[in-house]
């Protein structure tokens, strides 16, 4: 069953950083979803994941000056669809180029690429500054017969926009089993059925070919704890995209890739999420 347990975080006083904050905190500790407001923030972790002593342990151990109010509820099994065209999902057009939208809309805007996504839930689409980050960066590459790996695909927003980019090979990790059926879903709504999806974590990173692009759009700890891994699945003269982190956490991520051999290229900044760029050092 796709039941999830909706945790609601009233924060006095409220701001976006926090709101931010809390949600990065709460990622770690498994939740996928949030929808932040002006007076707090409501977050989503699949029932089986959840675990109020790490919500607790995460709202004790705030480093912002605020009052936090817990309070959960069971939601259970629904049309997670329905959900989001009711409430939070529109469509978005990232630099006038990339649009992205659900099988439900009826305002869809022109773009030069079009992807339809239909979340399950909230595995990614498009809105949170993270993806289209790393939207922005992979319309910079020439993917052009290149191959990609995206790690942490979600809904398949990354590896999809790949594809349509010219890249010949295209992989898709996932850990999360509903995750995973969604990025199926959406990948044969897309009709991009040369893209391989691999329902795993880093792990199966070890049987892959490397690539010229690497994706990692998780958070700082995923990404800091498996960097080997994606170090070890991207060619001598490719690129890293790593996102789901902020501006200050960069040292702390050079700081794991620098010893790998990894350099900084280059990051793009929004909201203070950043995208980050690595290398290869010449």
């Amino acid at each position: 069953m796709n039941d999830y347990r909706e945790v609601r975080l009233d924060m006095t006083p409220c701001s976006e950083d926090a709101t931010d904050l809390m949600a990065a905190f709460l990622a770690d500790a498994g939740f996928e979803s949030f929808v932040p407001d002006a007076t707090g923030l409501t977050a989503y972790v699949p029932e089986g994941l959840y675990d109020a002593d790490a919500v607790r342990a995460v709202v004790d151990s705030f480093p912002m000056p605020c009052t936090v109010t817990v309070r959960d509820t069971f939601v259970e099994g629904r049309d997670w669809n329905a959900e989001w065209e009711r409430n939070y999902f529109r469509p978005i057009v990232v630099d006038n180029r990339v649009a992205i939208y659900s099988s439900f809309h009826t305002d869809i805007p022109d773009a030069e690429y079009r992807i339809v996504i239909d979340p399950k839930m909230a595995f990614g689409t498009g809105h949170h500054a993270t993806t289209s980050q790393v939207i922005r960066n992979l319309l910079r590459l020439d993917l052009t017969g290149k191959s990609v790996i995206d790690m942490g695909t979600g809904t398949g927003i990354l590896a999809i926009l790949s594809a349509m980019l010219g890249a010949t090979r295209v992989t898709g990790i996932e850990i999360d089993g509903f995750a995973y059926v969604n990025a199926v879903d959406n990948i044969a709504v897309n009709h991009h059925p040369e893209i391989r999806l691999i329902n795993g974590d880093a792990s199966a990173l070890d049987g892959l070919e490397p690539a010229d692009v690497f994706i990692a759009n998780i958070n700082r700890n995923i990404i800091t704890a498996d960097i080997a891994a994606y170090a070890r699945a991207l060619r001598p003269d490719g690129v890293m995209l790593l996102s789901g982190f902020y501006v200050e956490d960069i040292p702390v991520v050079l700081a794991a890739a620098q010893p790998l051999g990894l350099r900084e290229d280059g990051y793009t900044e929004s909201e203070r999420w950043v995208c980050l760029r690595l290398r290869f050092q010449n």
